[in-house]
């Protein structure tokens, strides 16, 4: 059944104007062709839709898609069967029936197939009840006029492209709105406004007025939706080229204090004998900012709109000091895991890589400071380990003084700290550091079974490496030993072979 919408042949927009330019044109991947093909001996009109289509028209380009969406007329499944066995290779097919979809793995594509289809939705869940229906029905049921989008596939028309709800004036508007009412858009499935606020951020698109304030009337909804999806949109929002935008709609839409609440109570700013402290809610996403123009790594990224979270806990004023956010990086280290549990974000090593980076992100701060000693740059190098790069570019970005002169002295305090670090590294060999002496060794040495006189002794040499009493290496490690040891009252019972100076 033909869309009741008029059928355009348009062109590519470049840099806000539109160049005529034919759509069949764009269709490189093979799929497209094969499906085609099938659609036509089978009868079975299928178009793709969606986020292909509109990253097309964006960017111009299509030559290496990673996801492509198929909607067809009849089954998704049998489609995606015919169409694999069209393609003549033995490519991976998985079907999900309960959704009437189909998946194929064509290289590094994922195409997948779902049959044209209605929904309707109950109050209590965002899982649609669902029915067959048209391309009409199934384009009505899409998030965004801009993921509406749909190229047919079939003879007579292959690459005519059909938008019913304006989707192509949109883009070149860099507008997100729905294509109907949005109130029963985002009451139907309230996720869809965390996927308009990341597309919003992500695309550098704003989302139009009767669509950002139906979200804020409808943003309790978000409670019926799990919080791995929640966390999956935040994740896409901190990836964007400048997060801090979509934190923002966030919070003008009223989501950002039910889905983070945390984040939300770092707002405000307080005044006591005319004296201020920053809001570090902005600072926060200044930081963030900073950090992403640097790095795509989403848990340094994390580190970064996380270091300061323990300031509305730790936040006092003191009258002959003015505000203080005293041990705010310990507390917000102890924090993170109860963070990261709540959304469901990863409990392993890259957990405890955000909680290291918080805990430790004021140490190269103050060593720019004050005069930086060999054994305080020491102690840093061991605390941070593998990480401490990553560390200095957090503590780098947190620089948002509006003063340039201030911004020129931190850095270039932070290179002294760099070209120190460097100096003591390759010197000393601190990083992933080892003890020289062992456990066993010492136990070997006095006789002793494991026990707290052999963690006194290891920590004693330790710390004597890192303070520059002793060098980090065997000789003087065993001496070191020896003086412990004595110190505790044990006996030598067996000495190690020592090594040469």
């Amino acid at each position: 059944m033909i869309h009741n919408a008029l059928l355009l042949r348009i062109r590519l927009y470049f840099c806000c104007s539109f160049n005529i330019m034919n759509l069949s044109d764009h269709l490189h991947h093979k799929v497209f062709q094969i499906i085609a093909s099938v659609a036509s001996e089978e009868k079975t009109p299928s178009y793709v839709i969606g986020g292909f289509v509109r990253d097309l028209l964006i960017s111009g380009s299509s030559s290496a898609p990673k996801d492509i969406d198929i909607v067809v007329i009849g089954s998704g499944i049998e489609m995606a069967e015919k169409v694999r066995d069209a393609i003549g290779e033995e490519i991976p097919l998985s079907v999900f029936k309960n959704f009437g979809t189909a998946m194929l793995k064509w290289g590094d594509t994922e195409i997948e197939f779902v049959g044209a289809r209605k929904e309707s939705y109950r109050l209590d869940s965002r899982k649609p009840l669902v029915e067959n229906g048209t391309l009409e029905d199934d384009q009505n049921r899409r998030d965004f006029t801009i993921n509406a989008l749909a190229i047919s596939l079939n003879p007579g028309d292959y690459g005519e492209l059909l938008d019913p709800f304006g989707g192509v004036k949109h883009l070149e508007e860099k507008l997100i709105t729905t294509p109907l009412e949005p109130g029963s858009t985002f009451s139907d499935d309230p996720l869809r406004m965390l996927r308009g606020i990341r597309f919003a951020t992500t695309l550098g698109f704003s989302i139009e007025m009767e669509t950002l304030n139906a979200i804020h009337q409808y943003r309790q909804r978000i409670s019926i939706v799990s919080q791995e999806r929640i966390s999956d949109e935040l994740n896409k929002i901190m990836l964007a080229l400048k997060p801090s935008k979509g934190f923002l709609l966030l919070d003008q839409t009223g989501l950002l204090e039910i889905i983070f609440p945390e984040f939300h109570q770092m707002k405000g700013v307080e005044q006591v004998n005319e004296q201020r402290h920053k809001d570090n809610f902005f600072h926060t996403l200044e930081v963030l900012d900073n950090i992403a123009l640097k790095t795509d790594d989403l848990w340094l990224r994390w580190a970064a709109l996380l270091h300061d979270i323990a300031k509305p806990r730790t936040r006092k004023f003191e009258p002959d000091i003015g505000w203080t956010f005293h041990a705010h990086e310990f507390i917000g280290a102890k924090m993170i895991p109860g963070i990261f549990r709540k959304m469901r974000l990863p409990l392993n090593e890259k957990m405890k890589y955000v909680q290291k980076l918080v805990q430790l992100h004021l140490r190269p701060i103050v060593l720019s400071q004050d005069i930086v000693t060999d054994a305080a740059i020491r102690r840093l190098i061991f605390d941070a380990g593998e990480d401490l790069e990553d560390l200095m570019t957090l503590c780098e970005a947190d620089i948002t003084s509006k003063n340039e002169r201030t911004v020129k002295r931190h850095l270039r305090n932070f290179k002294v700290v760099r070209q120190k670090i460097n100096e003591l590294e390759e010197r000393d060999s601190i990083r992933n550091f080892q003890p020289p002496i062992s456990g066993d060794d010492i136990q070997k040495v006095f006789g002793i079974p494991p026990s707290r006189p052999v963690g006194i002794i290891k920590n004693a040499i330790k710390e004597a490496i890192l303070d520059g009493e002793i060098l980090n290496n065997f000789n003087a490690a065993y001496l070191r030993m020896l003086e412990e040891g004595e110190a505790l009252g044990l006996i030598v019972h067996h000495e190690l072979k020592r090594e040469k100076d």
